[in-house]
């Protein structure tokens, strides 16, 4: 490398002598430049450098620095470059540095707005067919497992927020195509297992799909596999037919499906299971202002009913405890309501029931309620301290009706600490009456004002 160094730098340096030394002669030598010598005839760079200097235009004159510049073009490259080496390219690599053993193209060039494949060492290169490639992008259809996968939490986080939009949001990079109707039957199987409150949820989201994920077809589709799906759902909620029912005739009152879809299928369907859904539906349908009562088709279950209504409930539940003795019945009660956050009412108002009776026994029943709704944990410790702080809270008022109230919530409060159902710090936070102070006998035994 070092000897071809040396070469090209005694080729530049003879050819610039060259140049130098052209005679002014326009009949001598070439094109008017003057006769090259035998010895710079003698080596190949400078025949190169003669030949470049032979294009230029007759009666063209050049100094010294252009000749140079013009030898310097005409000598070899490094053994390695890539450079276009016939002294006519512009000094950009091969093929825009695409060329070279192995190599198909520019990086990138696979993904061109052209799109076909011209090279014929190329996978994708088809000499008969003539037509060209195009590159698309392409989104494939969910499979039935990647459907569930993704549903199974999104259903179970919607019964715990009820935003249908969130859900909408988690199946908006899912291409369902032909799996729509599933998501239908999906939908209603879970539902089969919950509480008329997860139901009525269900019935709300599919009426808010319908028009911008499902469409009229998927609605109709999604039924007919619930109702081939009916005869194994019975075998794990018994009640399946009935919820169906309920199903199928609220869609109808949500205008998810065609009244015509309950007469077509009734009577036409050999299973007993689908039999019992569809006289449901009808039976639903055809009573007197069905469609307007079929928005209440579930209850208003959980939170959603009143306050009120809550509070008289759990009342009656209390009365109804003291009188019969069952914990199994009132326990079975309480859960039906569904409201665990609103639990501590019903603390509240078996505290209150112990002070207005005033009697060992309701104290020793509601003791008994507290402590087996606690082990249960059908009532939480949070909803317990939460209940009798609001008992603390509303003492002053309490003795207005009861006026030993303080010395009967201490004593309640003492039995409940000794069987688990609060902590110490409830039992240290329970108030207690302040003593009231006389004056002498001569001020007519008047209560001081301080």
């Amino acid at each position: 490398m070092a000897a071809e160094m040396e070469v090209g730098q005694d080729s530049l340096q003879d050819g610039v002598d060259m140049v130098n030394g052209i005679e002014e002669d326009p009949s001598e030598g070439i094109d008017g430049l003057g006769e090259l010598s035998s010895k710079d005839l003698a080596s190949r760079p400078i025949r190169k450098a003669r030949r470049q200097l032979g294009r230029l235009s007759p009666g063209k004159e050049i100094g010294p620095e252009g000749a140079a510049a013009q030898v310097k073009k005409a000598l070899p490259l490094a053994k390695n470059s890539r450079k276009s080496r016939d002294g006519r390219g512009r000094g950009l690599p091969k093929k825009g540095g695409a060329g070279g053993k192995g190599v198909w193209g520019k990086p990138g060039e696979e993904a061109n707005e052209d799109g076909h494949c011209q090279d014929s060492h190329d996978p994708n290169y088809d000499s008969e067919s003539g037509e060209e490639y195009l590159i698309e992008e392409i989104d494939p259809e969910v499979s039935l497992e990647e459907l569930e996968k993704v549903l199974e939490p999104a259903i179970l986080e919607y019964y715990e927020s009820n935003n249908t939009t969130e859900f909408m949001s988690s199946l908006a990079d899912l291409n369902l195509g032909s799996k729509k109707p599933k998501l239908v039957e999906f939908l209603i199987s879970k539902a089969v297992d919950h509480k008329p409150a997860q139901c009525e949820m269900t019935s709300v989201l599919l009426s808010d799909l319908y028009g911008r994920v499902l469409q009229h077809d998927h609605i109709i589709s999604g039924f007919d596999e619930i109702l081939e799906k009916l005869s194994d759902l019975v075998l794990d909620a018994p009640n399946a037919p009935e919820v169906v029912g309920k199903f199928l005739a609220r869609a109808v009152a949500d205008d998810c499906l065609p009244p015509k879809y309950i007469q077509s299928h009734k009577g036409k369907l050999d299973c007993k299971s689908c039999q019992e859904a569809l006289l449901k539906a009808d039976t639903l349908l055809t009573q007197k202002h069905g469609i307007v009562r079929l928005d209440n088709i579930w209850g208003t279950g959980g939170g959603i009913r009143p306050v009120k209504y809550l509070v008289k409930q759990m009342v009656m539940l209390l009365k109804e405890y003291l009188s019969s003795g069952d914990i199994n019945e009132a326990a079975r009660c309480l859960t039906e309501l569904d409201v665990p956050h609103f639990y501590h009412e019903l603390v509240y108002e078996a505290v209150n029931i112990v002070l207005e009776k005033s009697t060992d026994r309701a104290a020793e029943m509601m003791v008994k309620l507290l402590k087996s709704l606690a082990d249960t944990v059908i009532i939480t410790p949070d909803q317990l301290n939460q209940g009798f702080r609001r008992i603390f809270e509303n003492m002053a008022d309490i003795c207005l009706d009861v006026p030993n109230a303080y010395t009967l919530l201490d004593k309640f409060a003492t039995v409940c600490h000794r069987d688990g159902v609060i902590s110490i710090d409830i039992l240290n936070d329970v108030p207690q009456r302040g003593r009231k102070r006389f004056v002498s006998e001569g001020d007519g035994g008047k209560v001081k004002d301080s």
